[in-house]
């Protein structure tokens, strides 16, 4: 499965000046919505993600993932896994469990997101989790923006910044390694373009 590709075709591989949830910015970004918004593609993405979970013996019970941005691609592989789903979302910035979710004891899980970049918010989501009594088995996101090993993925290493625990394993349908730059020294910003923010947390 050719992740650049489907992204390309979906529109969903931008190119400008953004800023991502981190605070850096990229010439590139990753817009998945563009490609969940077609309910069947989703279906075979998480499919095909879930059959990598399998093929690694990684047994769970649940999925969780962060709001916004991964309720789509968690919800799908959850089905596709045919195991529960639930989600996290931040209240006044701190992750919390709302809606009558909860975590029973001892319960496997696998933290999903649409895109990780260091995983900070997979990161939290799993430590609430694990607060509450469950255990985090992996993590799963539909693409990689290079930061974090990928466990079925060869050639993939951590890199600086990376948050994902190195102990537990992270699948990805593909990885995509792009130039990330602190706001102080962004050729982008040198340039005299300003950075615009696409994602789930700005708009």
């Amino acid at each position: 499965m050719n992740i650049e590709k489907i992204y390309r075709d979906c529109g969903a591989y931008l190119r400008g000046h953004f800023l991502l949830s981190s605070g850096n910015h990229s010439e590139f970004y990753l817009q998945s919505a563009k490609v969940l918004e077609d309910p069947q593609l989703a279906g075979q993405l998480a499919d095909e993600l879930a059959a990598i979970i399998e093929k690694a013996g990684v047994e769970f019970d649940s999925v969780c993932s962060p709001a916004l941005g991964g309720i789509l691609a968690g919800y799908e592989l959850a089905r596709a896994a045919k195991k529960r789903f639930i989600f996290t979302e931040r209240v006044d910035r701190v992750m919390s469990l709302r809606r009558g979710f909860e975590v029973r004891k001892g319960e496997r899980f696998i933290v999903c997101e649409d895109i990780v970049t260091t995983g900070g918010s997979a990161l939290e989501s799993a430590r609430l989790i694990e607060n509450l009594g469950g255990e985090v088995v992996g993590f799963a996101a539909l693409a990689n923006r290079g930061f974090c090993k990928v466990a079925n993925l060869a050639g993939s290493s951590a890199k600086a910044g990376a948050k994902l625990p190195a102990d537990k394993p992270f699948f990805a349908l593909g990885n995509f390694e792009f130039e990330i730059y602190e706001p102080a020294t962004c050729p982008l910003c040198a340039a005299g373009s300003k950075a615009i923010k696409p994602g789930s947390r700005g708009n």
